[in-house]
């Protein structure tokens, strides 16, 4: 008999190959695997066709993959909790003039809060999950490295997994491709082995986030001003959820040298535009840092930062700050650095930590940030 067999998997499966692939993987090392599917959210409801269940269709095809692996599996019904945690909080986001990132929040709070703890209750010695990531156990502890292969790599959503969540927590297809990933579903003959990837936010299948906050908070689209950072008024917007920070493409301003979405005013209901250049930042500041390392540190600190998942790093520099964020310092300019988004910093392949990038508070000039009191190193 195996010693895997002494040691109980739980595996979230949402019906996708990655997560099928990984309990199949399990099962085949000989770990006693629990198959767990959580119901977030009713497809039809958020279209307003009660009924219309896309994400039923995703439990039908993580029930159907553990019949076939012979393991059991529950769905645990997040409803209530996905909606408090994830969706309200992107409509707040979203109205407040940021650019929120859901999937960073579902990873925080439903799965590997809730979900962890669920399967802690279950008897679980660890909960694995399909993310293209890389658990490296080092000196000090568990590190969360990126994923092997950088077209797939998930790390900059997993920012704010705790080091006590790490430890829990295993990522069996980190080193791993997706070509890889299904073959292997071929090899075990998972009937999701060729299924599609899915593309957009999983509650806003079409993509038109703007649309979803109109339906779920009504006053978020009240039309305003869009102002060019001389102070000219160039034209009316439906509602500032319409744009993000960086946006180029929709502005209805005609023609002339392009323009883009500079910043947004929530308090004023202004858009705020300008040209490439307006858009160039070197310095900005986070909130809710999460730090990877065995402690968060006294003195600043090197590292590459990503400000965007699609973006490359940058050097920069992070000074902790004693309100729990940092202070960010790019060596060259970012364009499009957008409130509401993710600031993550790497070492190399490591992930040191990240936090929320937040709004500067503008002064009389219109420019002016105010600095944070930095912590004495």
């Amino acid at each position: 008999m195996s010693e895997n067999t002494k040691t109980r998997a739980v595996v979230a499966m949402s019906g996708g190959v990655d997560s099928s692939v990984t309990a199949a993987l399990m099962a085949d090392q000989g770990f006693e695997v629990v198959g767990v599917t959580l119901q977030l959210y009713d497809d039809g409801a958020m279209k307003g066709r009660v009924g219309s269940c896309c994400a039923g269709q995703d439990i039908a095809d993580a029930r159907r993959v553990a019949q076939d692996l012979a393991i059991p599996h529950y769905v645990l019904d997040y409803e209530t909790k996905f909606r408090e945690s994830v969706i309200d909080d992107f409509v707040q986001t979203y109205a407040a003039g940021e650019t929120p990132i859901p999937c960073v929040r579902c990873n925080q709070t439903v799965k590997f809060r809730d979900l962890l703890a669920a399967a802690k209750d279950l008897g679980a010695d660890f909960l694995a999950t399909g993310h293209y990531v890389r658990r490296v156990d080092g000196d000090e502890g568990p590190e969360l490295h990126q994923g092997a292969d950088p077209s797939r790599d998930q790390s900059y959503f997993m920012f704010a997994t705790t080091r006590e969540q790490l430890e829990y927590l295993r990522f069996p297809l980190g080193d791993m491709d997706k070509t890889e990933t299904r073959a292997i579903a071929d090899r075990f003959g998972l009937k999701v082995a060729a299924k599609p990837d899915s593309q957009d936010i999983c509650f806003v299948p079409d993509g038109d986030y703007a649309r979803t906050i109109e339906r779920l908070m009504p006053e978020a689209a009240v039309p305003g001003d869009i102002v060019h950072v001389d102070g000219r008024v160039l034209g009316q917007h439906q509602g500032i959820i319409h744009y993000t920070v960086g946006q180029r493409r929709g502005l209805g301003l005609g023609g002339g040298d392009p323009l883009y979405v500079v910043r947004l005013e929530p308090k004023t209901n202004r858009v705020i535009v300008g040209d490439n250049d307006a858009l160039a930042v070197t310095k900005f500041r986070v909130r809710d840092m999460n730090w990877l390392t065995a402690k968060a540190p006294t003195a600043p600190i090197r590292g590459e930062v990503k400000v965007r998942s699609t973006r490359p790093p940058v050097s920069g520099t992070l000074t902790a700050t004693a309100d729990g964020g940092a202070m960010v310092e790019l060596d060259q300019p970012e364009y499009g650095v957008a409130p509401g988004q993710a600031c993550v910093v790497y070492r190399g392949t490591r992930v040191l930590g990240g936090g929320w990038i937040t709004p500067p508070p503008i002064g009389a000039d219109g420019e002016k940030i105010e600095q944070l009191q930095a912590q004495p190193a």
